[in-house]
């Protein structure tokens, strides 16, 4: 069996091992992948594994051996699926390799905003402590997060994690899903509408799908129905938010702290006001990024090749 990783270097820059895909067969693992290089790599490959290359209808043609695309992510935008399966050709993903290091990075965020610990510890290294020559300082007030309500919108593995975590830290948590989970007792939280959750929550964290119902979910009609001074935190889709109007809400005090770790376009231009917005904290679409969650995804993929190759496919794309 040919396998070919089309855009290994973002998932394995080096610190993770492709042992698992290389037991199965001959692997060859590129860095990246130009348009014109496709049809050379790809031409006599039995699996095609890619991160975020494309592959569309006009692509299929080179792909005369090919028989499974595997997506080394969860999400399958980057590919045309239903010319692929015209074609005959079986496609698979990896769901699940990073729940709790989505959530941890959410609660990141969340901390980051709360209690400013870079810029508090930066201005340390900058001499502002001598300067003031007081035992103590802050140059923005901490918050503390016990007692207050979370809002957790999509309440799937991610969204679940992260509400464990904002439990731990003593907060109340809402939680809106499309179909409701058992409680437990590790797992104290409250179903409610987005309403409800736009209503009452302290702490808005996004983690559902982007849908035509959830296209620019935090948009000026839902944010002037929030608390003013309300925290939204996204790890999930950067369309899920209206930007122009996040960052206008962050001028005027309406939100207290956007975190997102997602955009609308990735990179961004320079001209996304988010860049520029006061209490905005953007990281670099990361949170997936662990070394343990890379390594998973490999792994998993692996299990995927091989299971297909028993003819019992998991994490099948239908």
């Amino acid at each position: 069996m040919k396998i070919v990783v089309l855009d290994g270097e973002t998932l394995n820059p080096g610190d993770v091992a492709w042992e698992a895909l290389a037991r199965l067969g001959e692997l060859t693992v590129y860095p990246d992948t130009d348009p014109a290089d496709f049809a050379e790599r790809v031409m006599d490959a039995d699996v095609v594994l890619v991160n975020k290359v494309k592959i569309m209808a006009p692509d299929l043609a080179m792909l005369s051996a090919c028989k499974l695309i595997g997506v080394l992510a969860t999400g399958t935008n980057n590919l045309d699926l239903q010319a692929i399966r015209e074609a005959g050709v079986s496609v698979c993903n990896v769901p699940g390799y990073g729940v709790a290091d989505v959530a941890q990075h959410a609660l990141a965020l969340l901390l980051e905003i709360c209690n400013n610990v870079g810029q508090e510890a930066q201005s340390v290294r900058q001499g502002e402590w001598q300067r003031r020559g007081q035992w103590c300082y802050w140059q923005k007030t901490p918050i503390c997060l016990s007692g207050l309500t979370m809002g957790i919108i999509g309440f799937g593995a991610i969204g679940q994690a992260t509400g464990r975590l904002a439990n731990a830290l003593g907060m109340e948590v809402l939680a809106a899903s499309r179909t409701k989970k058992a409680s437990t007792a590790a797992q104290a939280y409250t179903f409610a509408s987005t309403d409800d959750i736009f209503a009452r929550a302290d702490v808005i964290s996004l983690h559902c799908p982007l849908t035509p119902e959830t296209d620019k979910i935090i948009n000026d009609k839902n944010m002037a129905a929030m608390k003013r001074g309300v925290i939204v935190i996204n790890t999930a889709r950067g369309g899920l938010v209206d930007e122009e109007a996040v960052a206008a809400a962050l001028k005027s005090g309406q939100l207290g702290g956007y975190g997102a770790d997602v955009l609308s376009i990735e990179p961004p231009a320079a001209t996304n006001p988010l860049l520029s917005a006061p209490n905005a904290f953007i990281t670099p679409h990361m949170a997936w990024a662990t070394k343990s969650a890379r390594q998973r995804i490999i792994d998993i993929m692996a299990e995927n090749i091989r299971s297909f190759a028993a003819g019992d496919l998991k994490n099948s794309v239908v």
